[in-house]
């Protein structure tokens, strides 16, 4: 975003009445929370997509391959 979108922003807003920019605020509050509340549908999503991707498991294969060596360091597992 270029710094030219903030401040043309905050200027329009800056024209509104304060009971105006109230109900701009709490537009906003409710459309981030939606928005959050959304996001873990999508993250899983992700994620799921993520644990069948070949390349992320070679790399978590790798990862466990350079780690295994700690494997006898007698710290339980759980």
């Amino acid at each position: 975003m270029s710094q030219q979108i903030p401040s043309q922003i905050e200027e329009s807003f800056n024209q509104l009445s304060p009971s105006e920019q109230s109900r701009v605020i709490e537009y906003l509050i409710h459309r981030m929370k939606e928005r959050s509340s959304r996001q873990p549908d999508d993250m899983d999503r992700e994620l799921a997509a993520m644990a069948v991707d070949p390349e992320i498991q070679a790399e978590l294969q790798e990862i466990e391959r350079e780690f295994s060596q700690a494997d006898s360091d007698g710290l339980e597992t759980f």
